[in-house]
Protein backbone atom coordinates (compact mmCIF):
# COMPACT_ATOMS: atom_id res chain seq x y z
CA UNK A 1 0.00 0.00 0.00
CA UNK A 2 1.37 3.12 -1.10
CA UNK A 3 1.71 5.94 2.11
CA UNK A 4 -0.99 8.21 1.68
CA UNK A 5 -0.36 11.89 1.10
CA UNK A 6 -1.85 13.96 3.38
CA UNK A 7 -1.63 15.03 7.06
CA UNK A 8 -3.97 15.80 9.55
CA UNK A 9 -1.75 18.44 11.43
CA UNK A 10 -4.17 19.12 14.44
CA UNK A 11 -6.91 16.86 15.66
CA UNK A 12 -7.83 15.36 19.05
CA UNK A 13 -7.66 11.96 18.76
CA UNK A 14 -8.92 11.56 22.47
CA UNK A 15 -12.12 12.97 22.14
CA UNK A 16 -13.35 11.58 18.89
CA UNK A 17 -17.00 10.62 18.66
CA UNK A 18 -16.36 6.82 17.33
CA UNK A 19 -19.88 5.83 16.96
CA UNK A 20 -20.16 5.64 13.45
CA UNK A 21 -16.86 3.82 13.84
CA UNK A 22 -17.88 0.78 15.97
CA UNK A 23 -16.25 2.47 18.50
CA UNK A 24 -13.05 1.99 17.72
CA UNK A 25 -10.24 4.52 17.08
CA UNK A 26 -8.83 2.10 14.44
CA UNK A 27 -11.68 1.79 12.46
CA UNK A 28 -12.22 5.64 12.36
CA UNK A 29 -8.00 5.78 11.17
CA UNK A 30 -8.61 3.51 8.30
CA UNK A 31 -11.31 5.30 6.87
CA UNK A 32 -8.95 8.47 6.95
CA UNK A 33 -6.69 5.83 5.00
CA UNK A 34 -9.24 5.68 2.71
CA UNK A 35 -9.48 9.44 2.18
CA UNK A 36 -5.73 9.53 1.50
CA UNK A 37 -4.71 10.34 5.02
CA UNK A 38 -1.68 8.97 6.31
CA UNK A 39 -0.50 11.07 9.49
CA UNK A 40 -1.89 12.36 12.28
CA UNK A 41 -0.96 15.13 15.08
CA UNK A 42 -3.12 14.48 18.06
CA UNK A 43 -2.90 17.97 20.05
CA UNK A 44 -2.64 18.00 24.07
CA UNK A 45 -5.24 20.12 25.31
CA UNK A 46 -4.85 19.45 29.33
CA UNK A 47 -2.19 17.66 31.51
CA UNK A 48 -4.98 15.29 32.59
CA UNK A 49 -5.52 13.94 29.35
CA UNK A 50 -2.06 13.73 28.31
CA UNK A 51 -1.18 10.09 29.11
CA UNK A 52 -4.74 8.75 27.49
CA UNK A 53 -2.91 10.82 24.08
CA UNK A 54 0.66 8.66 25.01
CA UNK A 55 -1.43 5.77 24.85
CA UNK A 56 -2.86 6.67 21.39
CA UNK A 57 0.43 7.31 20.12
CA UNK A 58 1.72 4.59 22.14
CA UNK A 59 0.15 1.89 19.29
CA UNK A 60 0.67 3.51 15.98
CA UNK A 61 3.63 5.10 14.62
CA UNK A 62 1.84 7.65 12.11
CA UNK A 63 0.35 9.36 15.25
CA UNK A 64 2.58 12.28 16.69
CA UNK A 65 1.51 14.51 19.84
CA UNK A 66 1.93 17.96 21.62
CA UNK A 67 2.04 19.21 25.15
CA UNK A 68 0.48 21.84 26.52
CA UNK A 69 -2.40 23.41 27.88
CA UNK A 70 -5.30 25.19 26.15
CA UNK A 71 -5.73 28.59 26.98
CA UNK A 72 -9.24 28.18 28.00
CA UNK A 73 -8.41 25.22 30.55
CA UNK A 74 -8.31 26.17 34.53
CA UNK A 75 -9.84 23.40 36.20
CA UNK A 76 -6.83 21.19 36.11
CA UNK A 77 -2.96 21.22 36.42
CA UNK A 78 -1.09 24.65 35.93
CA UNK A 79 1.51 23.89 33.86
CA UNK A 80 5.28 25.40 34.69
CA UNK A 81 7.61 26.00 32.45
CA UNK A 82 9.64 22.88 34.07
CA UNK A 83 6.97 20.47 33.58
CA UNK A 84 6.34 21.27 30.42
CA UNK A 85 9.95 20.84 29.15
CA UNK A 86 9.86 17.05 30.86
CA UNK A 87 6.79 15.97 29.44
CA UNK A 88 7.99 17.24 26.14
CA UNK A 89 11.34 14.61 25.94
CA UNK A 90 8.98 11.79 24.84
CA UNK A 91 10.38 10.84 21.04
CA UNK A 92 6.78 11.17 19.56
CA UNK A 93 5.92 14.76 21.04
CA UNK A 94 6.59 17.39 18.39
CA UNK A 95 5.10 20.57 19.26
CA UNK A 96 4.66 22.42 22.34
CA UNK A 97 0.64 23.60 22.89
CA UNK A 98 -2.10 24.20 22.25
CA UNK A 99 -1.39 27.39 23.91
CA UNK A 100 -1.99 31.00 23.19
CA UNK A 101 -4.63 33.50 23.86
CA UNK A 102 -8.48 33.55 23.94
CA UNK A 103 -10.48 36.70 25.29
CA UNK A 104 -13.80 34.47 23.52
CA UNK A 105 -15.07 33.48 27.23
CA UNK A 106 -13.01 35.59 29.47
CA UNK A 107 -12.07 39.07 29.34
CA UNK A 108 -9.03 40.51 28.64
CA UNK A 109 -8.76 42.15 31.89
CA UNK A 110 -9.27 38.91 33.60
CA UNK A 111 -6.55 36.83 31.37
CA UNK A 112 -3.34 37.93 33.41
CA UNK A 113 -3.22 34.09 33.94
CA UNK A 114 -3.75 33.33 30.09
CA UNK A 115 -0.88 35.32 29.11
CA UNK A 116 1.32 34.46 31.81
CA UNK A 117 0.80 30.68 30.82
CA UNK A 118 1.55 31.40 26.85
CA UNK A 119 4.76 32.51 28.25
CA UNK A 120 5.68 29.75 29.92
CA UNK A 121 4.94 27.48 26.85
CA UNK A 122 6.94 29.82 24.82
CA UNK A 123 10.09 29.42 27.12
CA UNK A 124 9.49 25.78 26.94
CA UNK A 125 9.27 25.88 23.50
CA UNK A 126 12.47 27.76 23.45
CA UNK A 127 14.10 25.35 25.79
CA UNK A 128 13.31 22.06 23.89
CA UNK A 129 13.95 23.71 20.23
CA UNK A 130 9.97 22.33 19.80
CA UNK A 131 7.94 24.29 17.34
CA UNK A 132 4.71 25.78 18.85
CA UNK A 133 1.26 25.80 17.74
CA UNK A 134 -1.09 28.76 19.01
CA UNK A 135 -4.56 29.19 19.29
CA UNK A 136 -6.11 32.57 19.08
CA UNK A 137 -9.52 34.25 19.33
CA UNK A 138 -10.30 37.42 19.64
CA UNK A 139 -6.82 37.88 21.11
CA UNK A 140 -4.55 38.96 17.83
CA UNK A 141 -2.68 42.08 18.87
CA UNK A 142 -1.80 40.98 22.42
CA UNK A 143 -0.87 37.26 21.07
CA UNK A 144 1.21 38.59 17.73
CA UNK A 145 3.10 41.13 20.72
CA UNK A 146 3.88 38.09 23.36
CA UNK A 147 5.24 35.98 20.24
CA UNK A 148 7.50 38.66 19.19
CA UNK A 149 8.29 39.69 23.09
CA UNK A 150 9.41 36.30 23.83
CA UNK A 151 11.50 35.17 20.62
CA UNK A 152 9.25 32.48 20.01
CA UNK A 153 10.60 33.07 16.36
CA UNK A 154 13.59 31.04 17.78
CA UNK A 155 11.33 28.44 16.83
CA UNK A 156 8.66 29.21 15.13
CA UNK A 157 5.42 27.17 14.83
CA UNK A 158 1.84 27.19 13.56
CA UNK A 159 -1.53 29.42 13.76
CA UNK A 160 -3.71 26.67 14.09
CA UNK A 161 -7.62 26.96 12.68
CA UNK A 162 -6.52 30.33 11.15
CA UNK A 163 -9.00 32.74 10.80
CA UNK A 164 -7.87 36.34 10.35
CA UNK A 165 -7.04 38.32 7.04
CA UNK A 166 -4.37 38.73 4.69
CA UNK A 167 -2.01 41.09 6.92
CA UNK A 168 -2.21 39.15 9.98
CA UNK A 169 -1.35 36.23 8.04
CA UNK A 170 2.04 38.42 6.75
CA UNK A 171 2.64 39.39 10.42
CA UNK A 172 2.83 35.73 11.74
CA UNK A 173 5.13 34.74 8.85
CA UNK A 174 7.12 37.39 9.26
CA UNK A 175 7.43 35.47 12.72
CA UNK A 176 8.35 32.45 11.33
CA UNK A 177 4.85 31.09 11.76
CA UNK A 178 2.41 28.85 9.25
CA UNK A 179 -1.01 29.56 8.89
CA UNK A 180 -3.09 26.26 9.27
CA UNK A 181 -6.44 26.18 7.83
CA UNK A 182 -8.96 24.08 8.89
CA UNK A 183 -13.11 23.38 7.39
CA UNK A 184 -13.72 27.01 8.44
CA UNK A 185 -12.00 27.44 5.13
CA UNK A 186 -14.95 25.29 3.06
CA UNK A 187 -17.74 27.98 4.11
CA UNK A 188 -18.89 29.97 1.73
CA UNK A 189 -19.12 32.56 3.52
CA UNK A 190 -15.67 33.07 4.94
CA UNK A 191 -14.64 34.75 2.08
CA UNK A 192 -11.69 37.19 3.69
CA UNK A 193 -9.93 33.66 4.97
CA UNK A 194 -10.57 32.27 1.53
CA UNK A 195 -8.67 35.23 0.20
CA UNK A 196 -5.70 34.30 2.20
CA UNK A 197 -6.18 30.96 1.19
CA UNK A 198 -5.29 31.79 -2.35
CA UNK A 199 -2.47 33.84 -1.16
CA UNK A 200 -0.56 32.05 0.92
CA UNK A 201 3.21 31.02 -0.35
CA UNK A 202 2.59 27.55 -0.41
CA UNK A 203 5.87 26.90 1.11
CA UNK A 204 4.04 27.72 4.76
CA UNK A 205 0.62 26.51 4.11
CA UNK A 206 -0.91 23.62 6.88
CA UNK A 207 -4.36 21.85 6.76
CA UNK A 208 -5.77 20.26 9.87
CA UNK A 209 -9.43 19.12 11.09
CA UNK A 210 -9.48 20.14 14.89
CA UNK A 211 -11.84 17.44 14.97
CA UNK A 212 -13.91 16.46 16.54
CA UNK A 213 -15.04 20.28 16.30
CA UNK A 214 -15.45 22.46 13.28
CA UNK A 215 -16.64 19.86 10.38
CA UNK A 216 -16.08 21.22 6.51
CA UNK A 217 -18.62 21.65 4.12
CA UNK A 218 -20.14 19.14 2.85
CA UNK A 219 -20.59 17.66 6.60
CA UNK A 220 -20.82 21.45 8.44
CA UNK A 221 -22.68 20.51 11.33
CA UNK A 222 -21.92 17.33 12.17
CA UNK A 223 -18.86 15.96 14.01
CA UNK A 224 -15.56 16.33 12.29
CA UNK A 225 -12.90 13.60 11.88
CA UNK A 226 -9.48 13.33 10.54
CA UNK A 227 -10.32 12.09 7.05
CA UNK A 228 -12.35 15.23 6.51
CA UNK A 229 -9.01 17.19 5.89
CA UNK A 230 -9.12 15.81 2.56
CA UNK A 231 -12.28 18.21 2.41
CA UNK A 232 -10.22 21.34 3.60
CA UNK A 233 -7.19 20.24 1.47
CA UNK A 234 -9.49 19.91 -2.24
CA UNK A 235 -11.17 23.32 -0.86
CA UNK A 236 -7.78 25.48 -0.96
CA UNK A 237 -6.43 23.16 -4.02
CA UNK A 238 -9.88 24.66 -6.17
CA UNK A 239 -9.42 28.19 -4.40
CA UNK A 240 -6.10 28.14 -5.86
CA UNK A 241 -6.85 26.68 -9.50
CA UNK A 242 -4.11 23.66 -8.63
CA UNK A 243 -4.91 20.17 -8.06
CA UNK A 244 -5.19 18.23 -4.48
CA UNK A 245 -2.05 16.02 -5.38
CA UNK A 246 0.23 19.46 -5.20
CA UNK A 247 -1.85 21.16 -1.87
CA UNK A 248 -0.92 17.53 -0.31
CA UNK A 249 2.81 16.94 -1.48
CA UNK A 250 3.44 20.80 -0.26
CA UNK A 251 1.17 20.85 2.73
CA UNK A 252 2.98 17.68 3.87
CA UNK A 253 6.09 18.35 3.06
CA UNK A 254 5.68 21.38 4.87
CA UNK A 255 4.36 19.42 8.28
CA UNK A 256 7.45 17.04 8.00
CA UNK A 257 9.92 20.06 7.71
CA UNK A 258 8.18 21.97 11.00
CA UNK A 259 8.09 19.59 13.25
CA UNK A 260 11.16 17.30 12.09
CA UNK A 261 9.37 13.93 11.49
CA UNK A 262 11.83 11.52 11.36
CA UNK A 263 9.56 8.88 9.73
CA UNK A 264 8.51 11.05 6.99
CA UNK A 265 5.35 11.00 5.61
Amino acid sequence: MNIPLLVDSHCHLDRLDLTPHGGRLENALEFAYQQGVGYFLCVCIDLEHYPGILAIAGQHDNIALSVGVHPNERAGEEPTIERLVDLAQHPQVVAIGETGLDYFRVKKTDSEWQRRRFRHHIAAARQTGKPLIIHMREATEDTLHILEEEGAAEVGGVMHCFVENWDIARRAMALNFHISFSGIVTFPNARELREVAQRMPLERLLVETDSPYLAPAPHRGQTNQPAYVRHVAECIAGLRNTSLAEIAAATTGNFNALFRIKRRV
